[in-house]
């Protein structure tokens, strides 16, 4: 047990260490992007004096703790956004190797390793690897959209284009075999359709053209179904309410958003998260009001949010949706009468706005 538990934690602390390296990255991507800037040139220097940063002054969370947050040339300090970015992805990639890999909260399939503790199937490895570049993409999406309330078109897009390849390599039903994966009844909540690392197969039973599933064509029509119906949702939504409300009612880097997250999961995952993320907004207004005493309330976190509780709760999630995303008919009528009540509610929301008086 004693090198069992060795082993675990030297998991833990590999894991750490990488994700507070990619915060490093997620840092530079929420500085560079919003201003259309390389990510690669120039190298890291102070915005004051303009000297460069030197590697040994660069190194993630030490060198800030190191340099007590300031400039090692002229001593302007830093932000301390910086060092948070960077804690709070080596957290995240820790919880996410915690809940898919050591708890297997997927419940996808053991191999002989399976049961022997600190050594992990390298199915769970990859698929955890590839949820942790998910929420990488969605931490730096949201620290851009707190910060300038933009997401930047190049990060959601080169996201995208991540999501699809993970998409075409590791198409639905992997790592399950499809024999195993495949439901008696694709209505049926009970029916025995399992999760893979894409939560589900774009359509079922799956068109011929994809049969038998489990193949490159069937990773890339969810990849690229996922992220359309991702980015129709939210310009959707955008519309409705802002013809609704008079006003802007969703940012377009909302949808992208979505759009991008549909790319890593699927098309059903991403619509549930969008009803799902008001549920953690709560915590982001929360966050604004009494740190930085802001009562606006930037839609991006809450969406990323939504989007990893969903992702790590489809195993409960999805037996309960199951017979509305595979029925064709109720899901048609479920959307217009979605759009009829959100542009109905969004006007009379309109109507009911105090009037503003201008001096």
């Amino acid at each position: 047990m004693k090198i069992a538990s060795i082993i675990i934690a030297a998991w833990l602390v590999l894991i750490f260490v990488f994700g507070v390296c990619v915060g490093s990255l997620v840092n530079v991507a929420a500085v560079r992007l919003p201003l259309q800037k390389s990510m690669i040139w120039p190298g890291s220097r102070c915005g004051r004096c303009l000297q460069p940063v030197r590697w040994y002054h660069n190194i993630p969370l030490v060198s800030y703790l190191w340099l007590r947050g300031r400039c090692a040339s002229c001593g302007e300090p830093f932000s301390i956004r910086y060092f948070l970015v960077e804690l709070a992805t080596g957290l995240g990639w820790v919880g996410l190797f915690y809940l898919e890999v050591m708890r297997n909260i997927h419940e996808w399939p053991p191999n002989a390793w399976g049961n022997v503790p600190g050594f992990y199937p390298w199915q769970w490895l990859v698929g955890f690897f590839c949820h942790g570049v998910l929420f990488s993409f969605l931490m730096a999406a949201s620290v851009c959209d707190l910060d300038g309330r933009e997401i930047p078109l190049q990060l959601t897009l080169t996201g995208a284009a991540v999501g699809l390849i993970f998409a075409v390599l590791l198409p639905w039903p992997w790592p399950w075999e499809l024999k195993d994966a495949l439901p008696k009844n694709w209505l049926d909540p009970g029916g025995g359709l399992k999760a893979g690392l894409y939560p589900w197969p774009v359509w079922g039973p799956l068109p011929a053209w994809l049969a038998p599933g489990g193949n490159w064509q069937t990773g890339l029509a969810t990849g690229l179904v996922g992220g359309l119906i991702g980015s129709l949702l939210g310009r959707g939504v955008r519309f409705l309410a802002s013809a609704g409300l008079g006003k802007e009612g969703l940012g377009l880097g909302d949808a992208d958003l979505m759009m991008m997250a549909g790319c890593f999961l699927g098309w059903q995952p991403v619509v549930v998260a969008f009803f799902v993320s008001p549920l953690p907004g709560l915590v982001v207004a929360m966050f604004q009001l009494i740190v930085r005493k802001d009562n606006s309330l930037p839609f991006g976190p809450s969406l990323a949010g939504g989007i990893i509780v969903t992702m790590l709760c489809w195993r409960w999630i999805g037996p309960f949706v199951q017979p509305l995303f595979f029925w064709g008919t109720l899901l048609a009528i479920l959307c217009v009468v979605g759009a009829v009540l959100l542009l109905g509610l969004s006007f009379l929301f309109r109507l009911l706005r105090p009037a503003t008086t201008e001096s």
